[in-house]
């Protein structure tokens, strides 16, 4: 049985019978380095000892021994279907030096445990338990130095792709519902891993073997999900229950590329956050011809050098 594959998701995942996954991309990582990569120099941290979940963090060079300069705070969350890839690959290694280095920012990439052996919603809560690790160093006296000296938290973003961008999308409403008031200023969602049974139009119909692909990778993410990819946790745009007016933050960049399965969804919902009542200003950037995460499979080209500029000046801005 053990030989028996239940669920091929080449040239991503298997998953087997038995219930063993054999992960085909994403297993290789990189170290950090105080060795400047770009102009940006990284650590790893652990920020959850009884999980011995850890985190990387990208500071430039040039502040790092500066006693006192305060940059904004990135918050990244890796895409890979809450399956596959880590915080440490060499592709969110690259991503997240670029991007450090054109918005001279301190970013944190964030390690969480993934499905199946740990399914949803461990993923959100591990990220959640990040995001409160990070907020310990508000008053300056928490553990990491790099955060306490170099971290404004006037500024703090949540990013991420994919099923990355879906988890800072979450993070934010519970922000929000938590009462952690006026501690996100946005979330930059690049391709977001949103989606539901119901096709948005033809786009969607059209993809039927990547739809079918969508929802068996749900399912092996989360397969104690009894409404499927009706979830809510997946379903932020047609799922009656999701009601984005509680979104605790007070700006939005929804990144999609035109070739993306999840192009339409990520359009939706722009015009969702818009209709419900959220007091926020929502930007759409689509970048046509392009599919889903592109920017990291090709990050050398003039598109994906946009996204990071694009990303760059978000955190960048003047408010």
């Amino acid at each position: 049985m053990d030989s028996e594959i239940a669920f091929d998701r080449s040239p991503a995942f298997r998953v087997y019978k038995s219930g063993r996954i054999e992960r085909l991309l994403g297993e290789t990582t990189v170290p950090p380095s105080l060795t400047p990569q770009n102009g940006v120099v990284s650590k790893d941290v652990i920020y959850s000892p009884e999980k011995n979940l850890s985190l990387r963090i990208y500071l430039p060079e040039k502040v790092s021994d500066v006693t006192v300069k305060k940059l904004p705070i990135l918050i990244y969350f890796h895409g890979g279907g809450f399956i596959i890839e880590t915080a440490f690959s060499p592709t969110y290694h690259t991503f997240l030096t670029s991007a450090v280095a054109a918005a001279n920012c301190l970013a944190i990439s964030v390690n969480y445990r993934r499905a199946p052996e740990f399914p949803i919603p461990i993923p959100y809560e591990d990220s959640w338990d990040s995001l409160k690790w990070v907020l310990t160093h508000i008053t300056g006296t928490g553990p990491e130095t790099w955060i306490n000296k170099h971290c404004d938290f006037g500024k703090v973003f949540l990013a991420g792709d994919s099923a990355g961008g879906n988890i800072a999308h979450h993070l934010t409403i519970r922000a929000e519902r938590e009462k952690l008031e006026n501690v996100i200023s946005g979330i930059i969602l690049i391709h977001p891993y949103f989606w539901g049974k119901t096709p948005i139009d033809e786009f969607e119909v059209r993809d039927v073997g990547k739809t079918k692909g969508v929802e068996g990778s749900w399912r092996v993410a989360s397969p104690n999900s009894k409404e499927g990819v009706d979830d809510p946790w997946l379903n932020v745009v047609g799922s009656e229950s999701s009601d984005l007016s509680g979104l605790g933050c007070g700006r939005v960049l929804v990144m999609l590329a035109g070739d993306d399965v999840f192009v339409r969804q990520g359009w939706c919902y722009a015009a969702k956050l818009k209709k419900s009542g959220w007091e926020g200003e929502v930007e759409v950037m689509e970048t046509k011809n392009e599919g889903h995460v592109f920017h990291l499979k090709n990050p050398n080209t003039d598109n994906a050098r946009q996204v990071v500029k694009k990303l760059a000046e978000f955190v960048d801005r003047k408010r």
